[in-house]
């Protein structure tokens, strides 16, 4: 896919995002999570990352049940892996069910508080 039109892409997964995308984005977003920058659906080569911590090179994916296709899920992680992000997954039940617990391992993920 094109840069414009993969940017293009992004920007609608971000006016369009799941309920769980959304609950976890509100306790990433502004810094909220130990101060650690996050952005949402941003392009990585030719993938799409739920969620990007550049400084603790770090990527969050929330799988629903748009990610059926283990294959192409192994592929794309493999990928952002050779670009330098460790990925970590997590499902929307453990979004809805478990929120303290999942930002509590991004946190950990991310090395816990930055010095900053």
């Amino acid at each position: 896919m094109p840069h414009s039109r993969l940017r293009d892409r992004a920007r609608d997964l971000r006016a369009d995002q799941t309920h769980a995308e959304a609950k976890l984005w509100n306790a990433l977003r502004d810094r909220k999570l130990g101060g650690w920058k996050w952005r949402r659906q941003v392009p990585v080569g030719p993938y799409i990352a739920d969620f990007l911590c550049r400084e603790a090179a770090l990527i969050v994916e929330v799988d629903g049940a748009t990610h059926d296709d283990e294959a192409y899920d192994a592929r794309r992680t493999a990928y952002l892996e050779r670009s330098g992000f460790r990925v970590m997954r997590v499902g929307n039940s453990g979004v809805y069910e478990g929120l303290s617990w999942i930002c509590d391992a991004v946190l950990a993920a991310c090395g816990g508080e930055p010095l900053t």
